[in-house]
């Protein structure tokens, strides 16, 4: 696990001092060493080390073949590594024992692809010193992150965007982009927040040449074919329970590949749970991390995960904390976000990392299975949307009463009425434009009207990039459609960023076993009716590991931690809100937002009622301090 920055200069320029302080910038991602090299009058590379697999200088980057033709910075890690080198390369003499040697020489072998044979996450890019050419790749799922920056005349690429901001760049926002933040708290798909600035998206791959010019091909998608499903009958059930299984534990065995201390997160929740059982049959003496919520007793899960760490005798460690805890660490979370990404609930993955990285460098991860399987509320909610029944003509008549109620997530019943409403509006929507109401915390109008109106925003541009997604939304009887369009909005941008940034920022690395790609593909092949029933969410991940798991786990309460924003709101962050950020005169003066309708919100803020604003309080914060931190 590492960071990387390059650049591709049209004309020739000496940019070895901003490598250096790029490479600065990402050294928590990269703590052990940090490279770079000018690789000729137009390009340079730098590699910042988090040594995994073979932590001699052997395996030490930019690494360059025994030619001297071709030059790799590679963050992430190849797991196949091993049978890749058998396979492919056994008449090669190696001089390091790492995968980033397989994957420089597979690549020599076979270009581009060599991306079809590799089971890993990664983004790295190689230069031909003879072509002058650079050749940048991004794995299947988005696990590891590559912003790349165009002006023309210049393309730096790296790992975040700090890395990018240590070059002389012209920073400009765009707006497009802060609508849809705004509505999301994460911002979807290939752009950023700014101009120039992009992401390669997850599965592709981009080539520069030696005149800057750029080129992108894909060469992975999710497979999704609703019509080529395996048969839903009881016996393909059966069968399909151990297909996952076995895809699964293989999955595992081949994260467990390293030359340092790896542990595994345990929340008690079905998935990491999951990851765990089988973890510890390849590793007797797995170490396990939990947090428990010392003051908030009702979403501590530690009883489950100490059931879990129990029945399966790993070195279970239990991190106490309470929310104090989490607010002591806010700024550091704001420091280290380099684009504005408010979901709130990294607060809780920072300070799990943070803790975790003081016993191990590797932690296995039960991400994805939500996505992959329908374990979400909305998968549930979806499910019955799509049925003509008594009960949603009854939720449908109802809205305007739902309207009009209190509603928040602070009690059952103002929960209940604040889900009505929900579910009722959504019921009013077609299938793609209800699963993007879903997605956000608010509408498109009332995210943009807190944009000034001088600000252009391109409706025909916002609906261009939606559009990306909701191709795949066709409301049929099957929600496997739905499951498709979180692959490829709330996983690699919302999910995966989360985690990524915030295990980056304690220099820990995170692997996510259920988003092997084989158990990508097979996911895809499987029916909806064994993913979710009315009112049973991964049904089919549940039952497969059934009679591995504790009973327990089977019958409790599912509750997502909610970190009390609010609370914070109306205490310690209250001048940080009525004083600086959220100011009328820093408002006006900044000329982003309108400063009436921030007014409203605060207002809303602190009152008696005041329902589920806290979520847009966090999304402008956080805006805020990472405008204070790149403009002002």
């Amino acid at each position: 696990m590492c960071g990387i920055v390059g650049y591709f200069s049209k004309a020739e320029a000496d940019h070895k001092a901003h490598l250096d302080k790029a490479l600065q910038a990402l050294s928590k991602r990269g703590p052990d060493t940090q490279v770079s090299r000018i690789l000729s009058p137009h390009v340079g590379f730098g590699h910042a080390r988090l040594s995994i697999i073979d932590t001699t200088d052997c395996a030490t980057q930019p690494m360059t073949d025994e030619t001297g033709r071709y030059t790799i910075i590679f963050n992430g890690e190849i797991f196949n590594y091993r049978e890749l080198r058998e396979q492919f390369l056994s008449d090669k003499k190696f001089h390091s024992s790492s995968d980033t040697e397989v994957l420089l020489d597979l690549y020599i072998k076979m270009g581009k692809d060599c991306l079809q044979h590799l089971n890993g996450f990664f983004a790295f890019a190689v230069y031909d010193s003879i072509e002058q050419s650079i050749f940048i790749a991004r794995d299947r799922m988005g696990i590891k992150p590559l912003h790349v920056y165009d002006d023309g005349g210049t393309i730096i690429f790296a790992s975040e965007l700090k890395a990018i901001f240590a070059f002389p760049i012209e920073k400009e926002i765009d707006f497009d982009s802060l609508a849809l933040y705004l509505q999301l708290n994460y911002i979807p798909g290939a752009n950023s927040i700014l101009k120039n600035i992009s992401r390669l998206q997850p599965g592709w791959y981009m080539t520069i040449d030696r005149t800057g010019n750029q080129s992108k091909a894909q060469y992975y998608q999710v497979p999704f074919d609703d019509t080529n499903l395996i048969s839903d009958t009881p016996d393909s059930y059966e069968k399909a329970k151990g297909e996952l299984r076995g895809l699964l534990d293989a999955s595992v065995q081949r994260r467990l590949v390293s030359d340092v201390p790896l542990g595994a997160f345990l929340s008690g929740g079905i998935d990491s749970s999951i990851v765990v059982s089988l973890a510890a049959k390849h590793k007797p003496d797995l170490n396990t991390f939990s947090i428990g919520f010392k003051d908030e007793p009702f979403f501590d899960e530690t009883y489950y995960a100490n059931l879990v760490a129990k029945k399966f005798g790993t070195n279970h460690t239990v991190f106490s904390i309470t929310t104090e805890d989490m607010y002591q660490h806010l700024f550091d979370i704001l420091d280290y976000i380099d684009e504005p990404f408010a979901d709130s609930s990294a607060i809780a993955v920072y300070i799990l990392s943070m803790h975790t990285r003081k016993h191990v460098t590797v932690s296995l991860s039960g991400d994805g299975g939500d996505e992959l399987f329908a374990g979400y509320n909305k998968h549930d909610a979806e499910l019955r949307a799509r049925k003509n029944n008594l009960v949603n003509t009854m939720v449908k008549t109802g809205l305007p009463v739902w309207k009009i109620l209190p509603k928040s997530r602070q009690s059952k019943f103002t929960n209940i009425f604040r889900q009505l409403e929900r579910y009722g509006v959504g019921l009013q929507l077609s299938p793609q434009e209800r699963y993007w109401r879903w997605c956000a915390f608010v509408d498109q109008g009332d995210a943009q009207r807190l944009i000034k109106a001088n600000h252009s925003i391109s409706t025909a541009e916002i609906d261009k990039r939606k559009e990306v997604v909701l191709q795949y939304v066709n409301g049929k009887d099957s929600i496997n459609d739905v499951l498709m369009a979180d692959t490829q909005m709330v996983l690699p941008n919302d999910m995966l960023t989360k985690v990524d940034l915030m295990s980056m920022a304690n220099s820990l690395e995170v692997r996510v076993p259920i988003l092997d790609y084989t158990v990508v593909n097979y996911a895809f092949t499987i029916p909806t009716k064994f993913k979710i029933a009315e009112g049973h969410t991964k049904k089919i991940l549940k039952d497969a590991f059934r009679d591995v798991l504790p009973d327990e786990l089977y019958t409790r309460p599912k509750r997502g931690f909610e970190v009390p924003l609010l609370k914070w709101f109306r205490t310690g962050l209250k001048s940080l809100i009525e004083d600086d950020l959220l100011s009328d005169s820093f408002i006006e003066q900044q000329g982003i937002f309108d400063v009436s309708e921030i007014r409203q919100l605060k207002r809303q803020l602190f009152s008696s009622d005041p329902g589920e604003v806290h979520a847009r309080i966090w999304d402008l914060i956080v805006f805020q301090y990472w405008y204070k931190k790149y403009f002002v």
